[in-house]
């Protein structure tokens, strides 16, 4: 079976893929920025699936730094590049998260190309293909990037310049090396560890009843289980090669009122505390004058983003479990792991 690094394996993606190409039977190499993290990780994967331990390799390497990555990638044959910097804070400068995003997709791309793997796959965003438009009323597809220009938030478009110079390296010097791009959408889904990853953020201050009202915005979903069958998918398929794949659950834009209605239908009880109500548009562009959290959704208030996966349905035969199960699976397992009650 062919080698595969998958960089951030400590991340909830990276996680997640390290998991699903281990239940393959590839070996595989991960890094992390600190190797104090491996012990954590391996109890993770063995909690989740039986595995030889001789198959997976831990190493240190930094996307902020030059050192490690040829040694990363040695005899790899695929890469999932699914590490990328993401603050739990807003930055200061939005270079804090740009810079690094787009230097070390290089970095790793470079490094790939030295050490002749086949194919990348980048963990891009659906923050690189529909930030930054008008409100529309059609699904956005692979065709679309988002608008740098439109003083979208630092992590968008941190994304959206580091896949655009993924790909201006790969058209220059590239060589024979193949990219990929996988585009999630909002990603739930069951943790693997006790991290508390920003994308289940939502769901856990529901259940905490820290989200008093619903904001006024749809977007569309996808489990993290089929966000890493996706990448191997993407990895081995040949008609992947110079493509990009929007993985969304095909369901219609979910408001974030539906959300927490799906947690009252599906928890009962243990979600008595998530909000019911939806905020007007006029207030909540109020509120976030003086709120941060609402002000980074600003550019979204009010409309619905939907996206559509049928390229990876028709190309790649993925599909996607329904949302609502993810939903649940979510604050069960946020809940079994003590995140999402109140403290």
């Amino acid at each position: 079976m062919p080698q595969v690094l998958v960089t951030g394996g400590t991340g909830y993606i990276g996680s997640w893929c390290v998991l699903a190409l281990l239940e393959a039977g590839h070996t595989v190499r991960t890094t992390v920025r600190d190797l104090g993290r491996e012990p954590s990780l391996r109890s993770w994967l063995h909690a989740a699936a039986p595995f030889d331990d001789t198959r997976l390799t831990v190493r240190r390497a930094d996307l902020e730094r030059p050192d490690g990555w040829d040694q990363a990638v040695a005899d790899c044959d695929f890469v999932l590049h699914v590490a990328s910097p993401t603050l739990r804070r807003t930055p200061a400068d939005e270079d804090e998260m740009v810079v690094p995003a787009r230097e070390g997709v290089l970095r790793v791309l470079r490094a790939s190309r030295a050490a002749g793997v086949q194919r990348v796959v980048l963990t891009s965003a659906f923050g690189a293909i529909g930030i930054g438009h008008p409100p529309r009323s059609t699904p956005f597809t692979e065709e679309d990037w988002t608008n740098v220009e439109a003083g979208i938030p630092p992590y968008q478009r941190s994304k959206t310049l580091a896949e655009r110079a993924a790909w201006r390296f790969i058209a220059d010097e590239g060589g024979t090396l193949e990219l990929a791009a996988v585009h999630p959408v909002g990603v739930f889904g069951p943790l693997l560890g006790p991290d508390d990853p920003p994308s289940l953020r939502l769901v856990r201050r529901m259940l905490e009843g820290k989200v008093p009202a619903c904001p006024p915005f749809g977007m569309s979903y996808v489990d993290v289980r089929d966000v890493a069958d996706l990448h191997l998918r993407a990895m081995t398929d040949p008609a992947a090669a110079g493509e990009r794949f929007l993985a969304s659950a095909g369901h219609s834009p979910l408001r974030v009122v539906d959300i927490a209605r799906i947690l009252h239908d599906r928890l009962g009880d243990r979600a008595a505390k998530a909000p019911t109500r939806e905020l007007p548009v006029w207030l909540t562009r109020a509120l976030s004058i003086v709120n941060p959290e609402l002000r980074v959704l600003r550019h979204q208030l009010g409309q619905d983003l939907d996206a559509t996966s049928a390229k990876a349905e028709r190309l790649l035969g993925w599909r996607a479990r329904p949302i609502e199960d993810t939903i649940a699976d979510t604050a069960e397992s946020l809940l079994a792991h003590g995140i999402g009650t109140a403290r």
